[in-house]
């Protein structure tokens, strides 16, 4: 048993990671699954394409190496978090479609309750603001517009959970209902302090808190599958960017990773004592071991890698997302192009549901590279927002902390330089940016004993290339104002 099968299972599609004994990708498999807006600003998943997609990448990494189950010591789940899934207890069927982490459908009810001035309550148990972007607010929505389904979940019938509770009861054939940590502190109805489902938050959105998931540590037993060709434990649960921050081994105080994905999200470990923050970020669990909780500042990007999808999809401007690498290279430096893509909104620092995309700088001559440029710039912008609100909050936080970065935009060069540029601090990229499921795999590796501790697995982190900051501060500081001035007027469009 010298194997780990992580199962990165994300917004626009599943994975499969087959790690050998020295934490070596072997194999991969990845198959995308359609996106559903049945609405102006709704998202959702159909709950079969996430299982079937990754129980198919599953096998196919088997098959694609001959690997048997009995050779994999267990597996290690990462999913994209918030998304909310409802089905029932006797045969297994969902309710609803997912409502994807992205979807704003709630943002008026989101609204209504802030004015009731229930926030305070909300921030000081889960960390959390109310925002439409967690579980919370989506499970509530489901209970109120399926048919019978409220009373139907206070007789025990229903199930709630996030993708990974979702993957974990199908692969156990419905034998476990559990979720961990971390995703469990993205729903919303988590007491992060104590530990355990919040009664009074349920008891305000009205969610019967017998269709919870029981919340287990990121390294535990939950359950086994034997719809891979043999029985194969699961030893390890983490929601994507807590996955992340394990992966790039940000493991003390004051280290800071940023993934960037479908959205950005940088997360800050500041330790044992949850940091209450005054600059609108949200307080998290980073990682829970042998019962104990590690905890995070996090700062939340909506649109990150979205842009450049946009930029191929909805524009047409591009093929492939490695194109804007060279379009930005070769764009005109004298155009002031600044994008902001508020496409669902805007997250952390900001939290505005209804704000909506702007560019602005436009001139005869912007074309494609421009556009390109300032879709890649946009990231950068949008990451200083976050690290400016982190030291505001923290005061052993940094002033120039190195950024650890992954995910699939951290591939590109002149995005990286950017944001090192930016920022004003040194970006490192590891050698691994499969960090996400890389971070899944250890914690399944490291409860079944063939992967190293955490302090083992710390010093194997290993840089690929570090980019340092090369633009004056006149420079800097001066676009960082006009993005500043960009937001401000997209907000009050």
């Amino acid at each position: 048993m010298t194997h780990i099968l992580a199962i990165d299972q994300g917004t626009t599609s599943s994975r499969a990671i087959l790690f050998d004994a020295q934490m070596k990708i072997v194999e991969m498999a990845q198959e995308e699954f359609p996106q559903h807006y049945p609405d102006s600003g709704w998202v959702e998943h159909d709950p079969d394409d996430l299982w079937q997609s990754t129980l198919r990448v599953c096998r196919a990494v088997l098959d694609k190496t001959g690997i048997a189950a009995a050779d994999i010591a267990g597996i290690g789940i990462t999913n994209q978090r918030e998304t909310t899934l409802v089905w029932e207890r006797e045969t297994g069927r969902p309710i609803h479609n997912a409502i994807v982490w992205q979807d704003r459908r709630t943002a008026q009810f989101c609204r209504d309750w802030r004015e009731r001035g229930e926030e305070e309550t909300v921030t000081a148990k889960t960390g959390l603001i109310i925002d439409p972007y967690f579980s919370g607010t989506k499970l509530k929505w489901i209970l109120d517009h399926v048919d019978g389904a409220r009373d139907r979940a206070r007789k025990g019938e229903l199930m709630f959970g996030t993708v990974d509770t979702w993957l974990i009861w199908n692969l156990t054939g419905g034998r476990v209902h559990a979720t961990d940590a971390t995703n469990a502190c993205r729903t919303m109805l988590y007491d992060i302090r104590k530990g355990g489902w919040s009664s009074t938050i349920c008891g305000m959105l009205d969610i019967p808190m017998e269709m919870l998931p029981e919340v287990r540590d990121c390294a535990a037993d939950f359950g086994a599958t034997d719809l891979l060709g043999g029985e194969i434990p699961i030893l390890g649960v983490a929601g994507d960017q807590q996955a992340a921050t394990l992966g790039q081994a940000c493991f003390a105080p004051g280290m800071l990773k940023s993934t960037y994905g479908t959205g950005c999200f940088a997360l800050l470990n500041t330790g044992e004592t949850p940091v209450r923050s005054t600059h609108r970020l949200l307080t998290t669990v980073a990682y829970q071991l042998d019962g104990k909780p590690t905890y995070a500042l996090e700062g939340s990007i909506f649109i990150a890698g979205a842009v450049v999808q946009w930029l191929r999809d909805g524009l047409g401007l591009i093929d492939k997302a490695s194109e804007t690498q060279a379009m930005a290279e070769a764009s005109d430096p004298q155009q002031r192009v600044i994008m902001v893509p508020a496409f669902t909104g805007l997250g952390a620092p900001y939290w505005d549901p209804d704000c909506r995309g702007a560019v602005f700088g436009l001139t005869r001559n912007t074309g494609p590279r421009e556009m390109a440029r300032a879709a890649l710039e946009s990231v950068g912008y949008q990451t200083r927002d976050l690290l400016e609100a982190m030291r505001a909050d923290w005061q052993d936080a940094s002033e120039r902390a190195t950024l650890r970065v992954d995910g699939g935009m951290s591939a590109s060069d002149w995005t990286m330089q950017f944001l090192a540029d930016i920022t004003g601090a040194p970006v490192d990229r590891p050698e691994i940016t499969e960090t996400t499921a890389l971070g899944a795999a250890w914690l399944a590796g490291m409860r079944a004993g063939i992967y190293p501790d955490m302090a083992s697995f710390a010093q194997g982190w290993k840089l690929e290339r570090s980019f340092a900051p090369r633009m004056d501060e006149e420079k800097r500081e001066a676009g960082y104002a006009a993005w500043r001035r960009a937001v401000a007027a997209t907000r009050s469009a």
